[in-house]
């Protein structure tokens, strides 16, 4: 007798399948290339990796993509681990990426040069928008770690060159999962009190790996976000962050911030003294030379002034001679006389004003003398 088949609906069929492929494949790396990625609002990205004969759809879910520093684009040859699982309504089998390394590069050499480039051309680095540091800050910040070398060697330099100056630590993890939030924390709370004049950021060396929480762009932009001025003092002198393109000033090391930060009190000193003899080398050649403008000053005034006169002088004697030509007595000299009746000062001008018996003043160019009319024409 035939045993009758059973008979699956999808579902059922669906789960089974789900199931041997789930317990089978539950960690595995597969690689390709990433095609038709998808990344919506809800911090999920769907995408495809591929090769030359076939294609996996894969799903990054949220919780998983802060473990994959870099950011996935179309044609990015990577590696990805994770499970295999079924996604039942379509009955679509797919990877679930829990890690992702790009191939060819380490995924945080990767996320540095994509952040690099997208900060760069954001203007972040822009060496127009950086802030001056001040000559000789009242307080110095500093965001480091509160024990180690760093902080010690930072207040060791500073002391040295200008002791007793005030330093206000504000303490951070400089590394791990929780530096980048502590790092932002301390940047903005020293930007909120506005009790520094300038932040140091420093940390010792490392590996990539040590120094990635300056390499993260929410701490890029506290920097370049902050008011204060920002010496970025990360690893050793061959280390690059992120931090250093964006900050005000890069040091080389914590130690060379100290250095940046603050003048030595003692170089202070001899600049004001031979700032000093300067100043007064120059009053003693200066106070000569401008006696001696003054002593060409007054000459030229003197000149001046004596020649002013005389022309005024000449303007004067022609103003007397032009008054004297037209006064009676210049008349007079030439030879005319001025006559009046005796007792008035009017001066007669016709006979017709005259009569017989009339007493007559006539005045000369020298003296006078009265006569008596006895007959008029």
């Amino acid at each position: 007798m035939l045993k009758t088949p059973k008979i699956w609906t999808v579902s059922e069929l669906t789960h089974d399948i789900k199931e041997v492929l789930e317990n089978i494949f539950v960690d595995v790396l597969v690689e390709g290339e990433i095609s038709n990625l998808r990344q919506p609002s809800s911090g999920h990205s769907y995408f495809s990796l591929k090769d030359a004969a076939s294609s996996l759809k894969c799903v990054l879910f949220r919780q998983s993509a802060g473990r994959v520093k870099f950011a996935l684009a179309d044609g990015m040859k990577v590696t990805c681990g994770g499970r295999i699982g079924v996604y039942e309504r379509d009955g679509q089998y797919q990877l679930y990426v829990d890690t992702a390394e790009p191939q060819g590069k380490g995924s945080l050499q990767l996320a540095f040069e994509q952040l690099k480039e997208k900060l760069a051309k954001e203007g972040l680095f822009e060496e127009s928008r950086k802030k001056p540091l001040p000559f000789l800050p009242g307080v110095i910040g500093v965001v480091t770690s509160p024990t180690g070398a760093v902080i010690r060697d930072i207040l060791h330099v500073l002391d040295r060159r200008f002791p007793g100056h005030h330093v206000i630590i504000n303490p951070v993890r400089v590394q791990g999962d929780e530096a980048k939030v502590e790092v932002v924390a301390a940047i903005e709370d020293f930007n909120a009190l506005g009790n520094v004049d300038v932040i140091i950021l420093a940390r010792g060396g490392g590996s990539l790996e040590d120094l990635w929480c300056f390499n993260e762009e929410a701490v890029a932009r506290a920097i370049f976000n902050s008011k204060i001025p920002v010496i970025s003092a990360i690893g050793h002198e061959t280390d690059y962050t992120i931090a250093d393109f964006v900050a005000d000033r890069r040091a080389p090391t914590p130690s060379a911030a100290a250095e940046i930060v603050l003048p030595a009190r003692s170089e202070l000193y001899d600049k004001i003294e031979s700032l000093t003899l300067a100043l007064w080398r120059s009053l003693s050649d200066i106070v000569p030379q401008h006696m001696q403008r003054v002593d060409d000053l007054f000459h030229g005034l003197s000149r001046a002034v004596s020649q002013r006169m005389a022309r005024e002088d000449i303007k004067i004697k022609g103003l007397i001679d032009r008054l004297e030509s037209l006064s009676p007595l210049a008349i007079l000299k030439r030879g005319y006389s001025i006559t009046s009746l005796s007792g008035q000062n009017k001066a007669l001008y016709s006979a017709g004003d005259l009569r017989k018996g009339d007493k007559i003043r006539t005045r000369l160019s020298r003296g006078e003398f009265v006569s008596e009319v006895l007959e008029t024409f």
